[in-house]
């Protein structure tokens, strides 16, 4: 165990030599006079990582994991190791910018209650709009879809100010996550089962029903290239995000609520199926219904998880979107966050 200190940035790295040779020179020089260390978990690379790290990277800290353990897994072994106050999640493909660190650990001193933090995510390709994994601070709809302010299915906005107040959110990406590692130990980390994509939101929601916040903190701007890992049309992403949303509503969802949304998810999913079927995207068609049998099968395990949360787990929060974001989106014609009733889960 590495002896306490202020704030750890922790990146956690698969085979993306590229990626922390182009980045990690800004995010050290940014991350000088914070009161933070930079580390690096290495989930079990097969490329010249780690070798570079030594020779490049001499003051940067190294944790070295035996093989690949996903985001959730590689992200809970390696923070174990670390005795910090504050953990800050980063993605490998971030760009940072200066005094990134310290205006959110200050704002976080400032309120106790306070579990996460999100900057403001823009896209590193093209510098004045937002990006999809993260953007302005994320929600979901009743159903469990996520968006974010910025971002709306695959309808990304410019930047233009319009979301430069702080506020509280519903989520924080994990490609650049400011977290009390208090808290993140007190709910046990992040779910291995996931192994990666939405193990955040599942965080950030057992935080929420802990009665905890997460908080968008727009002060602090960073850059991320996205997609670095897994591209959109990966089937076993799309394996992941199927999977990993059915347990997630599973695990977070009020006693009133589990069955009926589960129920409707599967029938939804089942037309998203269909829609990759007609597409021919077979691989992507055979994902979602594998996706479906693993979540049947990890119903047991899930329903233990459940018991140990249900007392914690509120009827709703204010930064569920009380409608489908999807009917709005493709029906209504909704695709910015502004043009959403948002204000209508206030009353």
């Amino acid at each position: 165990m590495i002896n306490k200190i202020k704030t750890a940035v922790v990146i956690l790295n698969w085979n993306g030599e590229k990626f922390l040779s182009k980045f990690l020179p800004t995010i050290i020089e940014y991350s000088q006079n914070q009161d933070a260390e930079i580390f690096v978990a290495d989930n079990g690379s097969s490329d010249s990582s780690v070798a570079m790290l030594k020779n490049r990277f001499p003051e940067v800290r190294l944790i070295l994991l035996d093989k690949n353990y996903g985001f959730a897994g590689g992200y809970n072994l390696a923070l174990s190791e670390i005795d910090a106050e504050y953990y800050v999640l980063l993605n490998s493909d971030v760009q940072v910018t200066p005094n990134w660190i310290s205006p959110i650990i200050k704002f976080m001193d400032g309120d106790k209650n306070i579990a996460g933090v999100a900057p403001k995510i823009k896209s590193f390709d093209n510098k004045n709009m937002f990006e999809y994994a993260g953007a302005a601070g994320g929600f979901i709809d009743k159903f469990g879809y996520p968006f974010c302010r910025g971002r709306i299915i695959n309808e990304i906005e410019e930047d233009k100010n319009q979301y430069n107040e702080i506020s509280e959110i519903f989520w924080a990406s994990g490609a650049c996550m400011f977290v009390r590692a208090e808290y993140f130990n007190q709910v046990e980390g992040l779910d291995t089962d996931f192994f990666a994509h939405m193990e955040e939101i599942d965080l950030c929601w057992r935080l929420k029903n802990k009665g905890y916040k997460i908080m968008y903190f727009p002060g602090t701007e960073i850059f991320h290239v996205g997609g670095g890992t897994l591209s959109s049309e990966n089937p076993f992403k799309t394996y992941l995000n199927f999977r990993n949303n059915l347990l997630l509503l599973y695990k977070n969802l009020h006693s009133d609520k589990v069955f009926f949304i589960i129920f409707a998810r599967l029938m939804l999913d089942g037309i998203s199926g269909m829609i990759y079927l007609l597409s021919f995207k077979f691989g992507n068609f055979f994902a979602v219904i594998k996706a479906h049998f693993k979540f049947y099968a990890l119903l047991p395990k899930s329903y233990y998880k459940r018991k140990l949360l249900v007392s914690d787990n509120k009827k709703t929060h204010n930064q569920i979107y009380n409608k489908s974001i999807v009917f709005d989106f493709f029906v209504r014609k909704k695709k910015k966050f502004s043009e959403l009733d948002i204000t209508d889960n206030y009353k």
